[in-house]
């Protein structure tokens, strides 16, 4: 058994399981559980770096545990896309010679003069009031000497993500025609930068983005030094769809070249989900079996499947009774509830699990990294959610 090995590239002290079926099998946990493997997630980090034409940032809000932001330094991520103070102090304190990038549009004063006591390399603004707010806080030029570099953030009406971002952030393309314009003569390196929009799986969106980045360059007269395409690349969240990232990045290197010629910008991304989904699996247990129909678990809605009614059900998901053993009855869809006394707390649509599920048994969820531990929450006094280290997901 291998559970009594010890730490993990970055130094972590905890016992290292072999696979989360080991974990359930030993202990037969009544809370939720959250299984990280920093195999797969410095595996994922490598086939970002290795397959992106350009900087590869982590998103931190996507999972900001300090386990994998070590992990994510150790395989090569030296830079951080930021969105609040508390996320600049946390990367300056475990990666302190990480590049910051402060994504986040819209920033209260005093967060802006933070962010430049901490040398924040990168600011996007989407608006000409926040602009102005940079303009009288940040120098244009870093302790290093390099200038500051503010990007464009603008939008279009494309589809083909879960829900788009474009309804909350960006400009439209005259106003970051304008933006850019204004960066450039103040002094500050102007670049620009898009979000396709969360689990995009059409690599067309970036296809249209980076075209109209052209044309907000051409129509500023500026030479933009880089272009981030920002995040929205896809995690694999259900068994019959697998995404192809390197269809993306192939996608993204060959219509830079081709809309941009010899000004070709250097690229950024900023992935959060993709980086890290397949990094974690979820243990939820199965409460009670209602007449052996609806399935209530001791997680839900309020908890790591925060963000399920917005993206859609997902079904990488296996079956195992508290000694360790598969269930493999013919899959039966069901209606899933989470523990809290609200009919809200509902996973949606119907889930397929086998039809030999009892009371006590486990539910494993892969694909559970992203947006499950940093938007969990204690309602109703459930959302113990503990996360412990194995070698493998694969069981």
């Amino acid at each position: 058994m291998n559970s009594e090995a010890k730490g993990y590239a970055m130094g972590f002290s905890e016992s290292i399981w072999s696979d989360p079926v080991e974990y359930l099998r030993s202990v037969n946990p009544n809370d939720p559980v959250m299984f990280l493997s920093p195999a797969a997630l410095q595996t994922q980090a490598q086939r970002f770096l290795d397959g992106f034409p350009g900087l590869v940032t982590y998103a931190v809000k996507s999972n900001p545990d300090e386990a994998v932001v070590d992990n994510l330094a150790a395989a090569g991520v030296s830079g951080f896309d930021v969105a609040s103070p508390e996320e600049i102090a946390m990367i300056r304190r475990l990666v302190p010679d990480a590049a910051l990038h402060y994504n986040n549009p819209v920033r209260a004063k005093h967060e802006i003069v933070f962010a430049v006591g901490r040398d924040v390399a990168s600011y996007s603004v989407d608006s000409l009031s926040e602009l102005d707010k940079l303009f009288a806080l940040v120098p244009t030029h870093r302790e290093n000497g390099e200038r500051v570099e503010i990007t464009a953030r603008y939008k279009l009406p494309v589809a083909g993500a879960a829900y788009d971002f474009g309804a909350k952030f960006g400009a439209t393309e005259e106003l970051a025609t304008e933006i850019l314009t204004r960066v450039a003569a103040a002094g500050y390196t102007p670049s620009l930068t898009f979000h396709p929009g969360t689990q995009c799986v059409d690599p067309q969106a970036w296809d249209a983005y980076i075209r109209a980045a052209k044309r907000i360059s051409d129509a500023a007269g500026v030479r933009i030094h880089r272009l981030n395409v920002g995040g929205g690349f896809p995690s694999h969240r259900v068994q019959a769809i697998v995404p192809s990232l390197d269809a993306i990045f192939h996608l993204i290197g060959r219509v830079t070249e081709e809309a941009f010629g010899e000004d070709a910008p250097a690229l950024i991304c900023e992935p959060g989900r993709a980086l890290v989904a397949d990094s974690m699996a979820l243990a939820t247990r199965i409460k009670g079996l209602r007449d052996d129909n609806h399935v209530f678990l001791n997680d839900g809605v309020y908890g790591a499947f925060s963000e399920l009614p917005l993206m859609g059900a997902m079904d990488r998901i296996t079956a195992w009774s508290p000694e360790g053993v598969q269930r493999e009855g013919d899959t039966r869809r069901r209606t899933v509830f989470g523990p809290t006394c609200d009919s809200v707390d509902r996973l949606p649509g119907e889930t397929p699990l086998p039809s030999d599920i009892e009371e006590g048994d486990y539910l494993l969820v892969q694909g559970m990294g992203a947006y499950s531990v940093a938007t969990n929450t204690r309602f109703n006094g459930f959302g113990a959610l503990a996360v412990h280290m194995v070698m493998d997901l694969s069981v």
